[in-house]
């Protein structure tokens, strides 16, 4: 008896550390600082509030961001921005970030954003730079495409695959998570700065 009691709660512990993420549990975006790491989970520091542990997928994935500049968004880079809308119709940019060469298509479109009240998210393919400085450009995604200015303060990060080594203890992340049916924070990509790079998305 003792031995099957022993076997049940082994299972209920091994099913209860798997549980499924839900289907319609809505997306959430955890910015903050890394405050611990474990082998399958990191406990997040957001701006606002109190910490929240954020568990690993699988098969999550992981990009790590580092400082670049203006010069580095050049014709047919692939770039995802946050921006706001102008009069004239075009965006400002909030952030831009560039994506490496392998990464091409990731989150490709023009979306709603949670960065900044009415922002989107514009992610796709420079199709060209307008300005003495390069600052105004045009993004292309299937189905469209936006005239973006980009502002002198506005942070501009490059973006490459990587892995957990880089999410450290004081590391600036973007998780993005959905709860599974225990109501724990999943994520199945992660966004690390890398020496001291805030991902600015």
């Amino acid at each position: 008896m003792t031995r099957r009691i022993i076997a049940a709660a082994t299972l209920c512990v091994g099913l209860s550390s798997s549980l499924p993420v839900l289907a319609d549990s809505p997306l959430v975006r955890v910015r903050g600082t890394i405050e611990s790491v474990a082998a399958d989970h990191v406990t997040i520091k957001p701006r606002i509030g109190q910490a929240v542990s954020v568990k690993f997928a699988d098969a999550m994935r992981v990009a790590a961001a580092s400082k670049a500049e203006i010069g580095d968004i050049k014709p047919d880079s692939y770039v995802g921005t946050a921006a706001t809308p102008q009069a004239d119709g075009t965006l400002k940019a909030l952030e831009v970030a560039v994506f490496a060469p392998s990464m091409r298509g990731t989150g490709d479109g023009h979306y709603p954003w949670d960065l900044e009240k009415e922002n989107t998210m514009t992610n796709g393919a420079v199709g060209a730079l307008a300005g003495t400085t390069g600052r105004t450009i045009t993004v292309t995604y299937k189905g469209g495409e936006k005239t973006i200015t980009v502002p002198e303060d506005v942070p501009i990060v490059s973006l490459n695959p990587s892995d957990t080594s880089v999410i450290k203890v004081g590391a600036r992340v973007v998780a993005i998570t959905k709860a599974d049916a225990a109501g724990t924070m999943v994520a199945d990509r992660m966004i690390v700065g890398e020496n001291g790079t805030v991902p600015p998305m």
